[in-house]
């Protein structure tokens, strides 16, 4: 799904309310830079029957450039992990 289809699919229940999408497009954004501020924050944020987003730590490993072979080190880095609550894994 693609932004552009997920801001449909939010609005259109929304339209008899009289939101318009441009409106649904920002509190969408919002909702995600709240999510953002909060996993930075705190370095989790969980929705019930939904998941958690947690921060995972990659440590500094060996690597291969792929186009010459030449062995390199990969920085250490961040990322985000996410853990589908049960509900929403039976629901697939």
């Amino acid at each position: 799904m693609t932004k552009r289809e997920f801001i449909e699919a939010v609005s259109k229940p929304q339209e008899n309310a009289g939101v318009s999408k441009k409106k649904v497009e920002e509190i969408i954004a919002e909702a995600f830079s709240v999510m953002g501020d909060s996993i930075k924050k705190t370095g989790r944020f969980t929705y019930p029957s939904f998941g958690t987003f947690t921060v995972t730590k990659r440590a500094e490993r060996k690597g291969r450039n792929p186009r010459t072979g030449e062995a390199i080190t990969i920085k250490a880095s961040k990322s985000v992990k996410f853990k589908a609550t049960p509900t929403l894994k039976e629901s697939l």
